[in-house]
C-alpha cells in the first residue's frame, strides 16, 4: 500500500453473496480469480471481478458493509429467488457462516458496537498489514425474516443495518422496478427495527415505500448505495425530492458504481463503459449533485456495490479493481473540494454517521 492514501470506507460490498452464490474465493490474488473463472458463462461478469481481500487491503478499505442477501419470490414473480422465506433465511445463514470462517481464518473482523470500532480504526492505523478488514453486517432485502422474532435472532449475531425490499416486490415493501405501500408487515418490521436500533437503508425502496418508511421510522436511516435521478432518470435512484428529505434526516448517501446508475441510456449486456464515456468523473457528477442540494459535503460516502452481479463490463472504465477507488480523491481536489471534505467523503461521513447510532 502506498504512504498517504486515505482511508476508505466502503459502506455497500456483497462479499459473502460472491463467496457463497458466485463460489468465488476471494482470498485469491484477482488475477489468479479472474484466470479460474476464464472462459465461465453463467454470470455476466466471471472473469471481470475486481474485489478481493488483497485488493481491498491495497486501496486502503479497512472497513465495509457487508450484506446478506436472499430474495423469496412468489410463484408469479419472473425474478430468481427462493420459493419459501425459509429458504431463503437459509441460504443468508450459510452466508454468515463464511463470514464466521473468514474471522477465524483472520481475513476479517466483525464491528457491532462503537467500542469495537474504535479499537479496529485503532489496530488498522498500528498495523495495516495484519489487521483483519472489519465489516458491520447488513441485510440487502428483508424477505429472509420469517417473522419478527428472527429479527431479533439477526441483531444478537451481529446485523446492524436493513434495507426493507431489493428489486420487484418484497415481503415488507416494495422494491426497484415494482411500487406499492408497506402493509402492516413492513410497519412492524420497522418498529422491531427502531427498538433493536438497526439501521434503515432506504436503497431500492420504491418511491411509496420511501415514503412511507419515512414516516413510520424514527430511528437512523441512511442509503448505502444510491444516486440521483435528475441526473439518470430510473426508479432506482433518489429524486432530488428525497435527497433533500434524507438530508434533513441526518442520513449519508453512498455512491454506487453501477454503470447503468451512473450514465443515461445504457443498455445492459449491450453498452460497454469506454463507449458510454462513463468513468470516476460520473461518479463524482453523482456525488457532486447531492453536495449542491446539501449546500456541504457532509451527507455523502461511498458505497460502490462492486461485484454485486456485475464486474468491470459494467462499471467506471478507469476502475480494474476496487483498489481504484483511491483514484478519487484526486477527482474532488481539482474539483475545488477541500481535503476535509475529501476525507468526509472518503470514510468521515460514515463513521461519523456509524458512531452516532451503533450502541
Amino acid at each position: 500500500m502506498e504512504k498517504n492514501m486515505l482511508f476508505i470506507f466502503d459502506a455497500h460490498l456483497d462479499l459473502s453473496m460472491n463467496a457463497i452464490d458466485w463460489n468465488r474465493d476471494i482470498r485469491l490474488p484477482i488475477e489468479a480469480l479472474r484466470l479460474r473463472e476464464e472462459g465461465k458463462t453463467d454470470q455476466p461478469d466471471r472473469g471481470r471481478n475486481t474485489v478481493t481481500f488483497g485488493e481491498l487491503r491495497k486501496g486502503n478499505i479497512g472497513l465495509v458493509v457487508a450484506t446478506q442477501i436472499a430474495r423469496f419470490v412468489a410463484p408469479d414473480n419472473p425474478l430468481p429467488g427462493w420459493q419459501s422465506p425459509e429458504q431463503a433465511w437459509a441460504q443468508t445463514q450459510a452466508q454468515l457462516a463464511w463470514y464466521r470462517v473468514m474471522e477465524d481464518r483472520g481475513f476479517l473482523r466483525q464491528i457491532t458496537n462503537k467500542e469495537q470500532l474504535d479499537n479496529h480504526l485503532q489496530d488498522w492505523q498500528a498495523d495495516q498489514a495484519n489487521c483483519p478488514i472489519g465489516y458491520i453486517l447488513s441485510l440487502e432485502g428483508a424477505d429472509s425474516i420469517i417473522d419478527l422474532s428472527y429479527l431479533e435472532r439477526a441483531y444478537g449475531y451481529g446485523l446492524r443495518a436493513l434495507g426493507p425490499a431489493h428489486y420487484g416486490p418484497g415481503r415488507y415493501a416494495f422494491g426497484t422496478d415494482s411500487s406499492g405501500g408497506l402493509g402492516q408487515a413492513g410497519k412492524d418490521l420497522l418498529r422491531e427495527m427502531e427498538i433493536l436500533g438497526i439501521i434503515l437503508d432506504a436503497t431500492h425502496l420504491c418511491d411509496v415505500s420511501f415514503w412511507e418508511a419515512l414516516d413510520h421510522f424514527h430511528g437512523p436511516v441512511w442509503a448505502s448505495h444510491n444516486m440521483c435521478r435528475s441526473l439518470v432518470n430510473h426508479n432506482r435512484q433518489f429524486s432530488d425530492e428525497q435527497i433533500k428529505v434524507l438530508i434533513e434526516r441526518g442520513t449519508v448517501i453512498g455512491a454506487a458504481f453501477d454503470a447503468w446508475m451512473i450514465v443515461p441510456d445504457w443498455q445492459r449486456g449491450k453498452s460497454k463503459p469506454i463507449d458510454m464515456a462513463c468513468n470516476l468523473e460520473k461518479v463524482v457528477d453523482h456525488i457532486d449533485h447531492i453536495c449542491q442540494i446539501a449546500g456541504n459535503a457532509q451527507h455523502v460516502m461511498i458505497g460502490s456495490d462492486l461485484d454485486g452481479g456485475f464486474g468491470k463490463e459494467q462499471c467506471p472504465y478507469d476502475i480494474d479493481t476496487i483498489a481504484d477507488l483511491q483514484k478519487l480523491p484526486e477527482i474532488f481536489k481539482n474539483r475545488g473540494y477541500k481535503e476535509e471534505e475529501i476525507r468526509g467523503i472518503m470514510h468521515g461521513n460514515a463513521l461519523g454517521f456509524i458512531r452516532l447510532n451503533l450502541k
